[in-house]
């Protein structure tokens, strides 16, 4: 069983889905902690069923023949047992962050502008989260005795992304100083970061824009 297998399982407790509305459900729910490809989402619950935690049956919606599936009792220990196992280090993945390691392969511009998309999506993202807060009082929770847990949820998202703004404010204050992307090494910038960084001192919040 993988972490997606257990999200899986979690979203079919709340209630049976078909494998279309799963893939709904995770992309409103999910993606911003653990997001994965639709294929992915669509297999999972045949290893589920596979494993004896679902159970699968045929509805007819029209002209259309769906699979719903629906957790068994099974599915709901491997759940309990799942919440109570340690959990995996989060694992940061931003395109973005590889280019900039990497940016000495390129311009001063194209590290400017992987910011800038950067900063687009970020922006699209925590527009989104706000949105569906928004939507709380508009239409209500979908699973209303779990608000509590989705609030909470996205106060870290919420945050998390703002920080990401913030830190691109930062970025482009130090790249702005740069001549060039490649062979700048340590300079005397980079020497106090580095100091403040290797002391535990840095603070994004409090930073000085390099040209302080």
């Amino acid at each position: 069983m993988t972490t997606s297998s257990y999200a899986v399982l979690a979203l079919l407790d709340l209630r049976a889905w078909t494998g279309y509305e799963l893939t709904n459900q995770a992309q409103r729910s999910l993606r911003y902690a653990w997001p994965k490809s639709e294929r992915l989402l669509y297999s999972e619950p045949k290893k589920l069923v596979a494993r004896g935690y679902a159970t699968t049956h045929k509805e007819q919606t029209g002209n259309r023949t769906s699979n719903v599936y629906e957790i068994t009792e099974a599915g709901r220990e491997a759940l309990a047992a799942w919440t109570r196992t340690r959990t995996h280090a989060p694992r940061i993945e931003v395109e973005a962050l590889l280019r900039l390691l990497f940016a000495d392969h390129g311009s001063i511009e194209d590290l400017q502008r992987v910011l800038d998309e950067l900063e687009a999506d970020i922006g699209e993202q925590h527009d989104s989260v706000v949105e569906l807060m928004a939507s709380y009082f508009d239409s209500g929770h979908p699973f209303p005795d779990r608000t509590h847990l989705s609030v909470l949820f996205a106060t870290f998202q919420i945050e998390t992304l703002q920080s990401i703004l913030r830190w691109i404010e930062f970025a482009r204050s130090e790249i702005d100083q740069w001549p060039t992307t490649k062979d700048l090494g340590m300079t005397e910038r980079t020497e106090a970061l580095t100091r403040l960084l290797g002391e535990g001192q840095f603070d994004l919040n409090r930073a000085q824009p390099a040209d302080d």
